[in-house]
Order: structure tokens, then C-alpha cells, then sequence
């Protein structure tokens, strides 16, 4: 019997899974009549720009053996960070023969569906998605270039999420981290207290690292 997916990524264990899941969930439930015991949910944790995920390719995998009628996933930004990451997706979901519902953007894609208009805005989506994605790290590519040129960057410890090599400012292993820990304090949806819990350091070393938005491309 096929089923519904819903597809949810987020960056740490901390960030809005249940809010991607309830978006999906009750779209499922009220376009497709579905309950929980209908849908089938993949996860992945990654702030990668790329689509090598163990949940999405166990996705892409159920949906080329025919367990899937439609997948649904909460934005464009979830499912991918680029234009070729996109349509790969819809290519590899077109070709198994499964709907993608894009639940922020009201867009579906449907197997052998030639609308102009809706095919022209998918691939708009993933042209912003991407330009978001790389706006991104040039701003951070940008702050790391200023902090370097600053004499302090020198003396001082590297900031939160950085390693120093060679006098050189690199990202640290906990860098993605990091950086959506400190994304989610900026939006209010996670306190100072625990961001600095999550990240084992200081409240004090979260307000300096939320001054230095640039270098984290925020």
C-alpha cells in the first residue's frame, strides 16, 4: 500500500522539527484525508547544501520502489539550498511517479503536470533557495576576511565556532552548530541561557558571537 511522506530536515536537535512536522502533518490530513498512521516521516539533521542524506535518500528510495504516492515538506529551503538540488528532486520524484507538495510556497508538482506557470515558479523557488544559501556565505566569507585584517583577531581567541590555523580564522568542527543555535536565539525561538548550554560556553560568549553576526552569516 503506497503512503504519504513527510520530509523534514533541520540543522541541530534543537531547531523547529515540530513545527515542519505539524505543517506537514495537517496538510496531509487535509489534502489527502491522511492520519498518522498513513504517513510515513524521514528526517535528517544537516546544514550541508547538498542532498547526501541518509533520511532523504531513504526517501527517494521508497519512491522508486512505488511505496509513495506524495511526499510533503514545509518550504523549498527544507528539501534543498540550490537550483540543481531541486530539480533533482522533482526529477527523481517525477520519474517514480509522486506528487511533491511544497506546503509555505503552495506549489505542487505532479507526474506528467505540463503547467507552464507552476514549473516556472519551482524553478524560481530554487533560484532564491540558492541565492540565499550563497549570500549567505559570502557574508560570512566577508566577516572572517574583516576580523583577519582587525590587529585584536591576532592576539584574541578565535570566536565562537572557529579555530585559528596558522593565524588563519577556519571554521571549527561545531561551526554548523553554531551557527543555528545562534540563528534560533536571533529569532527568539531558543534563550541566551540554553543556546549557551547547547554550545557549552557563556551567555556573555553568546552575546559577543550575536555581535559578530557577519561571521556567521547571519
Amino acid at each position: 500500500m503506497s503512503e504519504i511522506a513527510c520530509y523534514c530536515r533541520v540543522s541541530t536537535d534543537d531547531q523547529s522539527l515540530d513545527r515542519q512536522l505539524s505543517s506537514t502533518r495537517d496538510y496531509a490530513e487535509r489534502e489527502f484525508g491522511a492520519d498518522l498512521a498513513d504517513l510515513e516521516v524521514y528526517r535528517d539533521k544537516s546544514t550541508g547544501t547538498n542532498t547526501d542524506r541518509s533520511g532523504y535518500q531513504e526517501m527517494v528510495a521508497n519512491a522508486n520502489a512505488g511505496d509513495l504516492d506524495a511526499v510533503v515538506v514545509h518550504s523549498v529551503s527544507r528539501v534543498c539550498r540550490s537550483i540543481s538540488d531541486l530539480e533533482r528532486t522533482a526529477s527523481r520524484l517525477e520519474g517514480a511517479g509522486v506528487e511533491l507538495h511544497i506546503v509555505t510556497e503552495g506549489l505542487t508538482l505532479r507526474p506528467g503536470d505540463d503547467d507552464p506557470f507552476q514549473r516556472a515558479l519551482f524553478q524560481l523557488l530554487g533560484v532564491f533557495a540558492e541565492l540565499e544559501a550563497n549570500m549567505a556565505q559570502q557574508r560570512t566569507k566577508e566577516g572572517i576576511a574583516a576580523r583577519q585584517a582587525k590587529d585584536d583577531y591576532h592576539h584574541g581567541p578565535a570566536p565562537l565556532g572557529f579555530e585559528k590555523d596558522d593565524g588563519r580564522l577556519v571554521e571549527a568542527e561545531n561551526y554548523h552548530d553554531v551557527v543555528a543555535v545562534l540563528d534560533m536565539v536571533r529569532k527568539d525561538e531558543l534563550s541566551k541561557r540554553k543556546a549557551a548550554k547547547r554550545l557549552e560556553t557563556s551567555r556573555a560568549t553568546i552575546n559577543r558571537s550575536l555581535d559578530r553576526a557577519e561571521l556567521y552569516g547571519l
